[in-house]
């Protein structure tokens, strides 16, 4: 027969404190413990005239359910010596039963306060006691409101350490608090089972937080930090750095279910993800873009695939920004540079615009865990965002938690938890805390717990095996995990399973789903699952509880099996490496599994996802070219479909596309795997870089273009070598290498003439002829563009101007005088409010009517002629040309400000480049709208696009938009120090088409201030 509900029977919480030195403590702890079904008594509940107060507490604290008691340096009021005496009358046995009192008890006026009498009450009665006190009181950082000049004498605060030293002996102390807000967590922690649950405040979607320590120990100081941060409306983004394994996972997870039991603390949402993949190991093929699309659709987003993922990034960061709320962001490591040039840096645009939204504006919490800083928002720190470095345990931390881990010290003696040996155990391992439980589990299931063998675990030797800088810091841990290792493979046929299942668990990246879990049982891989093949499915889960048991695994709610990335690391190397042919034949089955149970074309990326799985899978069991061929081209991109480049143009999954092609390199961007055709192999080079490029990841992106190009060359594939060299060109000539870039943007036009495409002839020149353009040889540019549109239009006779990015191009080209007249009419300008000098005398505006009239046809062409081809970078080029030709327009006609100028070209420019998802484009559609809030007379609005457009070039790099915005920041502001660095920049890389406008800026600096 089950338990019957009793509605009417409330739980009974009895709070003993000194209000005078706890009043801020105990309101808070009031407030949080304030539940329908709890009733919550203090001293002053009972307080009456006479004597009857100390036996209505006696009476109410023996019905009680629990008390809390708060230890501070004040005793407060003491009973009256015939209220004691009625108690010991009431109960003589209360001496005998509290015999560290018998001497006090034994006075006819025992000097024993109120709240020392509620301690020893429970104490009697046994009810549960939890007792409390502060770790450094001091009575300032209470706040007492009601007697803030109170300061207790000694001889107070040596009758309350008696006090303490007297219930701490019966084994009740709780431990010490730092704050009310530890104070609240502590005893909502310790009073779980006392406690109705709270009927939440908000919906909270379950944890995806994984590797998650059941006991945070040694971590005051950090969930302290997490409590002052939430509290403090300053900061909008917590940074906790530190090493895997340290706790980071942890500290937040606990910090989390803290805030939980608080009601979360007026948070009007709660959203986590985690991003942990495969151990230490550099994943340069993970992506935010599933996690942001999830958001999305979780804040309300109408259409999370709309925009560039930078885009998304930027409008989520709007979302979560609005509402006081909790975003949890943990591991964010795979997706940042590991050390080297771009240290820290992200390599998600979409991420990146999220957090450096987020850390601007935001009316909650967003908390990241990660092993690096955060290149993007580094300017924030100290302002709105904290970087907290994570550090080891401390060794007494360690001590407990290798104790709490089952570490002890053989003999008839306990050993306590800060006991010297287990302090010493804590410095070898330099208090890891995963490394830290480990052992102490090892120890207590192997070896007693005996503390002083754990050199049968050769922890020592770690040094000598990992040392290379990317082990190193986990050395110990790896060791620790080899132990288990070998005392499973010499263990019965039980030990040899839960050894097979971590080594199964170490072919995925994440949790391994049941139903591959199942296929990877049903045939026999030698050295892998031969104790696991086919066994019962009681059997099967006899053995993954043991592993639950023991700390090893865990099992989500659909049946996933996971176990902490380094143990993952540490089995995939020695499987890898030790049983190849296991490794592969393991992937294998999963690539089959995957490929034959999900759709033949799934819709959207969650759909999308077990088939970029399959591929990780298949290029891990050595087949690589099924994976390419028949998954990734067929399946994910669909080319040659209705719906071609289904998930890079119709679901914006770059990120989530450049992690499958990750797959099919050996080294990541240069060497692709030799199990895949030359065909593909300068395919894949190719798509890697374009990739690459549109996330912003310039440098990067550099590499595979030249060896898909080698390759192409060594192929004769003359068409496709001309495209290769004119994208090499084109990526050169935006990481500033203009020789190399008008070098190869030549050999482009000698390939296109050798393939005899008329396309490729034609386009080719263009882009020749924009690199030259740059480089400051603008005859030869012209050339080179009218033959261009010569060709334009043989080929394409129904429309005969040069359009998209080529006909953009051209026209850049043609304005340029006008819009160095409209630069000079600025720097000529006194106070920037008026303009002088010529306003027409070079044909400026025939200029402008021509290029107006390119940029309205090409518009013209999108919606008449090319309909079937929308070019969305094409179409926002146009209303960037139409936008600058207006802001010359108005620049050479007006006297400045203009705060009524209206040019809707301008958004349209700036909103098509983000849609369009190309990064390397955006800076010139902000340039624009810099100048054009500028000319409107809001000048903080230019400065602030002007940052947006420096933080782009900064991250490519991108050094000749880099120029062009300091030039932008010293004409519109007369900043000298930009015009310095402008000049810096241009010079260095030869930017030959603003050496003018450069002269000119610097024959005008000569008036501006100091």
């Amino acid at each position: 027969m089950g338990e019957q509900e009793m509605p009417n029977h409330n739980k009974k919480l009895f709070l003993s404190a000194v209000n005078s030195e706890f009043e801020a403590y105990r309101q808070l702890l009031a407030g949080d413990l304030h539940r329908p079904t709890l009733d919550v008594a203090v001293e002053e509940d009972f307080i009456t005239a006479g004597g009857p107060t100390l036996l209505k507490l006696d009476e109410y604290i023996q019905a009680c359910d629990g008390v809390v008691h708060l230890i501070g340096k004040a005793t407060g009021s003491i009973p009256e010596a015939v209220a004691v005496q009625a108690l010991l009358k009431k109960y003589p046995d209360f001496a005998a039963r509290l015999p560290a009192l018998t001497a006090d008890l034994a006075e006819p006026d025992p000097r024993l306060s109120y709240t020392q009498w509620e301690a020893y009450l429970a104490i009697y009665h046994e009810r549960p006691l939890f007792i409390y006190r502060p770790a450094d009181f001091r009575l300032a950082e209470c706040h007492c409101p009601r007697d803030a000049r109170f300061v207790p004498d000694p001889a107070q605060q040596q009758a309350q350490e008696a006090h303490y030293a007297r219930i701490c002996a019966r084994g009740h102390d709780r431990g010490q608090f730092l704050n009310p807000e530890r104070l609240s967590s502590a005893v909502l922690r310790d009073l779980v089972e006392i406690l109705p649950r709270l009927k939440a405040r908000i919906d909270v979607p379950p944890t995806k937080l994984r590797h998650v320590a059941q006991t945070l120990i040694g971590r005051e100081r950090e969930l302290t930090m997490l409590d002052e941060s939430w509290n403090d409306s300053r900061w909008n983004v917590v940074v906790v750095r530190g090493k895997g394994g340290e706790g980071k996972t942890s500290l937040v997870a606990g910090w989390m279910a803290e805030l939980a039991a608080k009601d979360w603390r007026g948070a009007e949402f709660v959203f986590d993800h985690s991003f942990y993949s495969q151990g230490t190991r550099d994943q340069s093929s993970t992506s935010a873009d599933e996690m942001i699309q999830q958001a999305l659709r979780h804040f309300g987003d109408p259409d999370p695939l709309a925009g560039s993922l930078a885009g998304r990034g930027a409008r989520l960061a709007g979302l979560v920004a609005a509402r006081r709320g909790l975003l949890v962001l943990d591991g964010l490591e795979p997706l940042q540079y590991s050390p080297g040039p771009l240290h820290g840096q992200l390599k998600d645009p979409g991420m990146a615009a999220l957090l450096r939204g987020l850390a601007g504006k935001n009316a909650g919490l967003c908390i990241v865990t990660t092993r690096e800083q955060i290149d993007e928002i580094r300017q924030f720190y100290t302002k709105t965002a904290l970087d907290y470095a994570l550090e080891y345990l401390s060794p007494t931390a360690g001590a407990a938690l290798l104790h709490y881990a089952g570490a002890r010290r053989a003999g008839p003696k306990e050993i306590a938890p800060d006991d010297p040996e287990l302090q010493q155990a804590s410095r070898e391992v330099q208090g890891h805390a995963l490394t830290l439980f480990l052992v102490g589990n090892y120890l207590r299931l192997t070896l007693g717990g005996d503390i002083r063998r754990r050199d049968r675990m050769k922890l020592a030797d770690a040094d000598a095996e990992y040392q290379n800088d990317r082990d190193r810091p986990y050395g110990h841990a790896f060791k620790a995990i080899e132990a288990y290792e070998t005392w499973f493979a010499a263990g019965d046929v039980e030990a040899r399973r839960q050894l097979a299942i971590l080594r199964l668990l170490s072919l995925f990246d994440r949790p391994a789903p049941a139903d591959c879990l199942t296929v990877l049982r049903e045939v026999a891989i030698e050295g892998l699952n031969d104790s696991l093949v086919n066994v019962p499915e009681k059997v099967w889960n006899i053995a993954l509880s043991r592993l639950q048991e023991i700390g090893l695994a865990t099992v989500n709610e659909s049946g996933a099996v996971d176990c902490h990335p380094l143990i993952r690391e540490y089995f995939a190397r020695k499987l890898r490496d030790k049983e190849p042919a296991a490794f592969q034949a393991a992937h294998s089955r999963l690539f089959d599994h995957l490929c034959q149970t999900t759709a033949h074309r799934p819709d959207g990326l969650d759909g999308l996802q077990p088939l970029y799985e399959a591929v990780v899978h298949g290029c891990l069991a050595g087949r690589q070219q099924e994976a390419c061929a028949d998954v990734y081209r067929d399946r994910i991109l669909r080319v040659g479909g209705n719906d071609g480049f289904y998930s890079t143009s119709q679901l914006g999954a770059i990120g989530a596309d450049l992690a499958a092609v990750a797959a099919f390199f050996d080294e990541p961007w240069s060497r692709v795997s030799p199990n895949l055709s030359a065909v593909a192999h300068a395919w894949l080079l190719n798509g890697a870089a374009l990739s690459l490029r549109a996330l912003g990841r310039l440098t990067e992106a550099l590499q595979p273009l030249r060896a898909g190009l080698e390759m192409r060359i060594q192929q004769k594939d003359w068409g496709n070598a001309a495209i290769s060299a004119s994208n090499v060109s084109e990526l050169e000539l935006t990481l500033g290498r203009l020789t190399d870039a008008v070098a190869d943007a030549r050999q482009s036009i000698t390939y296109a003439d050798k393939s005899g495409e008329a396309f490729h002839r034609m386009s080719k020149r263009a882009t020749a002829a924009d690199a030259l353009h740059h480089s400051c040889q603008r005859s030869e540019a012209g050339t080179l563009f009218a033959e261009a549109e010569r060709m334009q239009q043989e080929r394409q006779p129904v429309f005969d101007l040069l359009y998209s990015l080529r006909g953009f191009q051209y026209c850049d080209w043609l304005l340029a005088p006008a819009e160095r007249a409209a630069w000079q009419a600025l720097l000529r300008a006194s106070g920037h409010n008026q303009v002088i000098g010529k306003k027409d005398s070079d044909g400026h505006a025939e200029i402008c009517l021509e290029v107006e009239r390119r940029a309205k046809e090409a518009q013209r062409a999108w919606d008449e002629i090319f309909t079937n081809a929308p070019g969305l970078l094409g179409i926002a080029l146009d209303h960037l040309t139409l936008a600058r030709v207006g802001l010359v327009r108005v620049i050479l006609a007006d006297p400045l400000p203009k705060p009524a100028l209206d040019l809707p070209h301008v958004a349209a420019a700036v909103n098509g480049l983000r849609d369009a998802g190309q990064l390397d484009y955006l800076p010139k559609g902000l340039l624009t709208a810099a100048l054009y809030h500028f000319v409107r007379g809001d000048a903080a609005a230019a400065r602030t696009v002007l940052d947006q457009a420096q933080d782009i070039a900064e991250r490519g790099p991108m050094p000749l938009y880099l120029a062009d915005i300091f030039l932008h920041r010293a004409r519109l502001f007369r900043d000298k120090a930009a015009l310095a660095a402008a000049r810096t920049l241009i010079q260095k890389h030869g930017y030959g088409r603003r050496y003018e406008e450069l002269a000119d800026a610097e024959s005008a600096a000569q008036d501006w201030p100091a």
